[in-house]
C-alpha cells in the first residue's frame, strides 16, 4: 500500500513514520524545502523520543520518502492524509486555510480514486469543506474521478507518541462510504492484531470525538488545580486528595496531578475551538469556559508565591528556572506555563537563568536574549535568589540538594510540579513552596 502524508510537523511526521514502520510505502510532503532536505539528512524539526531512529531506519530502507511535490507523491497513492497545522485565530477558532489549500491541491492533481483523510484536528463540518474543495478542483478539470473523504483524528501524547501510535487505545475513523472503510481497515490491519479496536463512525462524530477527548482531559487538569488551590487555603494536602480520588476507577489517576497549568499544541487550542464552535451555534460551553479561565490563572500561581515570599520586591533579583517546555519529553513551547512565569518575573524587574534538556532552542525563538540559558542544570543556580521548577523532567527528581543549597543565595525552592516532598525539603532547610499544600502552615 502506498500513502501520502501532507505536513511534516508533529502529527504528520509521527503518522508517516509509524505507517512506514509496519511496511507501508509512505511519502511525507511539505512545502518547506529546508525541512524536507533536513529530513532526508536525518535532521528532524521536532523532538520526540524514539522518532529520529525510526525515521532514519525507514528512510534507509526506502519505505519512508520526503518530497516537496504533492502532485508527484499522490500519483500512485491510495490514501492522502492531511496533517497540516490548524493554528488558532484571535477569536479561538481553528484556521482551516492550510487544510483547505491542501484539499484543493489534491483535487487539482489526483489521477486515480483516492481516500482523502483529515488527520489534523479540525472542527465539526470540516470534512464537508474538504470534500467541496476537492470536488471544485475536479470540476475545473471536468473530471469524474471518485474520491472519499474520511476523518481519522490522532490521539498522541507528546513524549509518548510512538508508543501511542504503535499500540493505540483505539483508532477512530469517520467515514460515509463502505469503500473508504475497507481501505482504512486494510491500512490499520497491522495495528489491530493485538486487539486494539478500530471504531468506525460518521464523520461529524469522529471530528467531535477528538475535541471532546482533549476537552475532558483539560477539564480534569483544571478541576484538580482548582481543588489544589482550595486545599492550600484549607490546610489539606492535595497529594493525599489526589491519591484518595485517583483510586476510584470512575475517575482514575491520570491527569489529576496539580501544577502550573496545561499547555502545548492541543489542549489550549482545542478547548478554545470547541468553545468557539458552540458559540457559533448559539450554545455556551460554561464548564469549558471555566476550565480555560482556571488554567490561565493557574499559570500565575507560582509567580504569585515568589512575589509573596520576597515581599513584592523582585527588582534586581535572579531566579533559576528548571524546565521550559510545557511538559517533559518534548521541546514544545506552545502555550507553555514557563512563558507566563518568565514574562511576570521580567516585568517585575527580575532576571531569569533557565535550563531545559531539549527545549532551549525553541525557547530562544520566543524569548530570545531576554533571559539567560545554561547547558547544565546546576549552573543556573549560581548566585540565584531562588529555584523554580516549572517542568517535571526526570533528571530533576533526585537532584543534589547540597549542591543546590550551596549555589543559591538563599535556600528557597518553588516547586510548580510537586516533584519533592514538603517534609523532606523542610528537613533539608529549604523554604519550600509547592502547589496545593500550605507549606507555611505545615511548618
Amino acid at each position: 500500500m502506498k500513502i501520502t502524508v501532507v505536513g511534516t510537523g508533529y502529527v504528520g511526521l509521527v503518522t508517516g513514520t509509524c505507517f512506514a514502520e509496519v511496511g507501508v510505502n509512505v511519502t511525507c510532503v511539505d512545502i518547506d524545502k529546508t525541512k524536507i532536505e533536513n529530513l532526508k539528512n536525518g535532521i528532524l524539526p521536532i523532538y520526540e523520543p524514539g522518532l529520529e531512529e525510526m525515521v532514519l531506519r525507514n528512510f534507509q530502507k526506502s519505505r519512508l520518502h520526503f518530497s516537496t511535490s504533492l502532485k508527484e507523491s499522490i500519483i500512485d497513492s491510495e490514501i492522502a492524509f492531511i496533517a497540516v497545522g490548524t493554528p488558532p485565530g484571535e477569536d479561538g477558532s481553528a484556521d482551516l486555510k492550510y487544510v483547505l489549500a491542501v484539499a484543493a491541491e489534491i483535487g487539482a492533481n489526483m489521477q486515480k480514486p483516492l481516500v482523502v483523510v483529515t488527520k489534523s484536528t479540525v472542527p465539526v463540518g470540516t470534512a464537508e469543506k474538504v470534500r467541496n474543495a476537492v470536488k471544485s478542483e475536479l470540476n475545473k478539470r471536468n473530471s469524474n474521478l471518485e474520491f472519499y473523504v474520511s476523518s481519522n483524528p490522532e490521539f498522541l501524547k507528546e513524549g509518548a507518541a510512538i508508543e501511542d501510535f504503535m499500540k493505540p487505545d483505539r483508532i477512530v475513523v469517520g467515514t460515509d462510504h463502505l469503500n473508504a472503510e475497507e481501505i482504512m481497515k486494510k491500512l490499520y490491519k497491522p495495528f489491530l492484531m493485538n486487539g486494539h479496536p478500530i471504531i468506525f463512525m460518521d464523520i461529524p462524530s469522529a471530528e467531535m470525538t477528538k475535541y471532546a477527548a482533549n476537552a475532558m482531559l483539560a477539564t480534569k487538569i483544571s478541576f484538580m488545580n482548582d481543588v489544589a488551590n482550595l486545599c492550600e487555603i484549607m490546610g489539606a494536602d492535595v497529594n493525599m486528595v489526589r491519591k484518595g480520588i485517583g483510586t476510584d476507577t470512575r475517575i482514575g489517576s491520570k491527569f489529576i496531578y496539580p501544577g502550573v497549568g496545561y499547555g502545548g499544541s492541543c489542549f489550549p487550542k482545542d478547548v478554545k475551538a470547541l468553545i468557539k464552535t458552540a458559540k457559533e451555534n448559539n450554545y455556551n460551553m460554561r464548564i469549558l469556559n471555566a476550565v480555560e479561565e482556571v488554567n490561565e490563572q493557574q499559570k500565575e500561581v507560582l509567580f504569585n508565591k515568589v512575589r509573596t515570599h520576597f515581599n513584592n520586591n523582585l527588582k534586581g533579583k535572579t531566579f533559576a528556572l528548571w524546565g521550559l517546555s510545557f511538559k517533559p519529553k518534548t521541546d514544545d513551547m506552545r502555550e507553555a506555563p514557563s512563558l507566563v512565569i518568565v514574562e511576570k518575573l521580567l516585568k517585575a524587574g527580575a532576571s531569569v537563568v533557565a535550563y531545559d534538556p531539549v527545549a532551549m532552542h525553541e525557547a530562544k525563538k520566543i524569548l530570545g536574549d531576554t533571559i539567560s540559558y545554561t547547558t547544565d542544570m546546576y549552573d543556573t543556580l549560581n548566585n540565584a535568589d531562588a529555584l523554580l521548577i516549572v517542568t517535571e523532567w526526570p533528571e530533576f527528581r533526585v537532584p543534589n540538594f547540597n549542591e543546590i543549597g550551596k549555589r543559591l543565595n538563599n535556600k528557597v525552592l518553588f516547586d510548580g510540579r510537586n516533584v519533592f516532598d514538603a517534609k523532606d525539603m523542610e528537613q533539608l532547610g529549604f523554604a519550600y513552596y509547592c502547589i496545593g499544600i500550605n507549606t507555611l502552615k505545615s511548618n
